[in-house]
């Protein structure tokens, strides 16, 4: 069975995993037949937002992978335990926590620093080209590890201005792209879509996410990938 390595970062979209994202890419790896293998770093998060109100909640902190449990139903393991060549591809679901505690790129924009064990596993897939797949904000991690590089990577994060110019000024490529759709860079095997940068409901963002893991089962190793 295709085993995907899938990156949460907390529970909750402005201070961890995008929550729709997360289910919805776990749900169509689960249709398309391949085993999510959930993984989040053993630290605290950056800080904690009570979601009714927008507001954080001083004094009260949490951890990325207790909080990333919530979402993997306890079927999550500390990043620094990943072993790359047991994997068959990467994936990447978005909210604030991937630019908060994946990176810091919330904070310090195109200067960001992306979470040491995060980027080896990151630079560790990509030199044996395995297929990656990120979503939402979750590209910026991604120009963040190959900035300063030979490796110019090709992402989406569908339109905003503002975090296309941070991805181009970290050297990477931004690629203009709808809701319902992904971008592919073919030399780099790296998958990517705006989902909740543009969708306005769970339907626009299933589109694309159904899109991207699709498209990332197929760039499997073809003894590995799922019939169906």
């Amino acid at each position: 069975m295709v085993r995907i390595g899938v990156c949460l970062s907390g529970a909750g979209v402005f201070d961890g995993a995008e929550i729709h994202e997360a289910v919805l890419s776990l749900r169509a790896l689960a249709l398309g037949g391949a085993q999510a293998v959930c993984f989040a770093p053993d630290k605290r998060q950056m800080h904690v937002i009570n979601h009714s109100s927008g507001e954080v909640e001083e004094g009260e902190t949490r951890n990325v992978l207790m909080e990333s449990a919530r979402i993997a139903r306890g079927e999550v393991v500390a990043a620094d335990t990943i072993k790359v060549e047991e994997l068959d591809a990467l994936l990447f679901p978005g909210g604030f926590g991937a630019a908060k505690n994946l990176c810091d790129f919330a904070t310090a924009g195109a200067d960001c620093e992306v979470d040491p064990v995060i980027a080896n596993i990151i630079r560790a897939a990509h030199a044996t080209k395995m297929p990656m797949g990120f979503m939402c904000i979750a590209p910026t991690i991604c120009a963040a590890v190959f900035r300063g590089t030979d490796t110019r990577v090709e992402l989406t994060i569908g339109n905003d201005a503002d975090t296309a110019a941070a991805i181009e000024a970290m050297g990477a490529k931004h690629v203009i792209c709808p809701v319902n759709e992904i971008h592919i860079d073919e030399g780099n095997n790296v998958l990517s879509t705006p989902a909740y940068m543009l969708a306005k409901n769970i339907a626009e963002a299933a589109e694309g996410i159904d899109r991207l893991v699709s498209k990332l089962l197929e760039r499997c190793p073809a003894s590995l990938t799922p019939a169906g």
